[in-house]
């Protein structure tokens, strides 16, 4: 298991993962153009929920920018589809219900809540360029105003 976490300027770690549209998603798929991938801990929890609300608010930007957006947590598909239709959601969320794709990016961390040590998504954005490439990655994201700074340096790097 590689918990080594993905730097800038690391290639993707391949992964397909099934997606609350009825879809895949893998590196391939995301290929030519920008993409971001954001990691988040739980579907219908308040960060979690405002993070996907503010890059559903932007989705339009993010898509005249040409950057595809997928969050991914380790709620299942199902889980997924019930989070969007009730926020209207407008970004794809991926399913890595065993966490490997999390692990992956090493992002799968020991937490600690009241005393009790626990695994679980540390919260994580990566830009990833083209090429398939890290751009930038944002480690224990605070969820005000990220979704603005990610849009921006999504911008750039579309721009190239």
């Amino acid at each position: 298991m590689n918990t080594s976490p993905v730097e800038k300027g690391d290639k993707v770690p391949a992964f397909k993962l099934p997606t609350d549209d009825g879809d895949t998603v893998s590196p391939a798929d995301l290929a030519g153009s920008p993409a971001v991938i954001y990691f988040y801990p739980k579907d219908d929890t308040p960060g979690c929920t405002t993070e996907a609300k503010d890059f559903t608010r932007l989705a339009r930007e993010f898509r005249k920018a040409g950057v595809a957006v997928v969050g991914i947590s380790p709620d299942s598909v199902k889980k997924h589809q019930k989070f969007r239709e009730k926020h209207e959601l407008d970004v794809r969320l991926a399913a890595d219900e065993d966490h490997s794709v999390a692990e992956k990016f090493g992002v799968w961390i020991e937490k600690s809540m009241y005393g009790r040590k626990y695994m679980g998504v540390d919260r994580a954005t990566f830009l990833i360029d083209a090429k398939g490439r890290i751009a930038e990655a944002w480690r224990k994201v605070k969820v005000p105003g990220h979704a603005e700074e990610v849009l921006e340096a999504a911008r750039r790097l579309s721009k190239g």
